[in-house]
């Protein structure tokens, strides 16, 4: 008689290394590519009425007055790549002045500070670019 060996243990184990491997494979380099949250951001506003311009640092999550604007940065990101980091940050501006229910935010969106022009801030009186992202 042939004995029977017992291939379905081997399978299970085989697929339960296979599986573990990937995963930790995975959760790596996920880790790698997240961009890393920061505390502080640093903006320039541009007056276009005056033409002055204030470099500000902003504390993520807390509200910023500057002049009649309401700031609020409630994420800022540096990006872990070596050769060219970029920096985004999800911000929100209010007019504190306009008292307009139907447009809460005149700004609330993801803004790069390599790229303004992508999610431009649109203000009659004011420009606002991100500069950088730190702890």
């Amino acid at each position: 008689m042939f004995q029977t060996k017992n291939t379905l243990l081997g399978k299970v184990k085989a697929f339960i290394i296979v599986f573990l491997t990937y995963n930790l494979l995975t959760i790596n380099s996920q880790s790698e590519n997240q961009a890393q949250s920061e505390n502080f951001a640093i903006l320039t506003i541009l007056d276009k009425v005056n033409s002055q311009s204030d470099v500000i640092e902003v504390q993520v999550g807390e509200e910023y007055k500057f002049k009649n604007l309401s700031i609020n940065i409630l994420r800022c990101n540096n990006s872990k790549f070596d050769d060219d980091p970029e920096v985004t940050a999800y911000m929100q501006v209010r007019d504190v002045v306009n008292k307009d229910d139907n447009k809460v935010f005149i700004f609330n969106d993801w803004t790069f500070a390599s790229s303004p022009s992508i999610r431009p801030f649109d203000h009659p009186v004011y420009d606002i670019w991100l500069k950088k992202c730190y702890s």
